[in-house]
């Protein structure tokens, strides 16, 4: 049986940390889970420790922490959560038996907000629609991918910005991605903080620039911190 290695790049979490892991605990009893800290100032690293099965270091950038993570890991399938995300109770299971098909090399989750009005519960419809007629994910809705795969598309590029946009990309060439239709719970911060119509542009925007060549590093300058 396959093993299951869950990667939680870390940066000043300490508020939400504890929660994502205890949520990977109930849905994957089973899986190694590793959480890479980016250079936390706060006490996300005396909070995660005794939650993770390792607790590694690396520069910090979620593209270089989730590949760190995945060469610290010993699994046969790796699953990418952001520390601010909850995963379902049937995590693993969803997991597992989106890879009992052999044609399907990874996939991601369906994904909704941590809000409960409207416009909220809006977003995380959209997203999870979009994603499934592209066939790609971001990195709020749980990517995983077979351990082979991963490490033949060189993990995810060492970008400053949609680094989970081009991985998904790379994966959807590499074979059948599933669109899993269980739900991760993600942090609405972001849009609160800065009022959903603007951040829903914002985030288009990027997204487009992105694929049109516009440098990642051009693209940070537009994508604030929200921690």
């Amino acid at each position: 049986m396959n093993k299951l290695s869950v990667i939680v790049p870390m940066l000043n979490e300490a508020a939400r940390i504890a929660s994502t892991l205890d949520a990977l605990r109930r849905g994957a009893p089973d899986a190694e889970i590793v959480v890479v800290d980016g250079g936390s100032a706060d006490s996300s690293v005396a909070i995660a420790r005794p939650l993770c099965d390792a607790l590694i270091v690396a520069p910090r950038g979620r593209a270089r922490q989730m590949n760190a993570g995945a060469r610290a890991a010993h699994g046969d399938t790796l699953a990418f959560v952001h520390a601010d995300t909850i995963v379902p109770a049937t995590f693993a299971a969803d997991i597992a038996a989106a890879l009992s098909d052999p044609a399907v090399v990874g996939g991601r989750f369906d994904v909704q907000l941590d809000a409960s009005s409207l416009p909220y519960r809006i977003i995380g419809a959209m997203i999870s629609l979009r994603s499934r007629i592209s066939r790609t994910g971001t990195g709020d809705q749980a990517i995983f991918v077979r351990r082979g795969v991963f490490d033949r598309l060189g993990g995810f590029p060492d970008l400053e910005l949609c680094e989970d946009l081009e991985f998904s990309r790379r994966l959807k060439r590499a074979g059948r991605v599933a669109c899993l239709r269980s739900r991760v719970t993600t942090s609405a911060r972001r849009w609160t903080r800065d009022g959903v119509a603007r951040t829903v542009v914002r985030m288009w925007l990027i997204r487009a620039m992105y694929l049109m060549g516009v440098p990642p590093a051009r693209l940070k300058r537009i994508y604030a911190d929200t921690r």
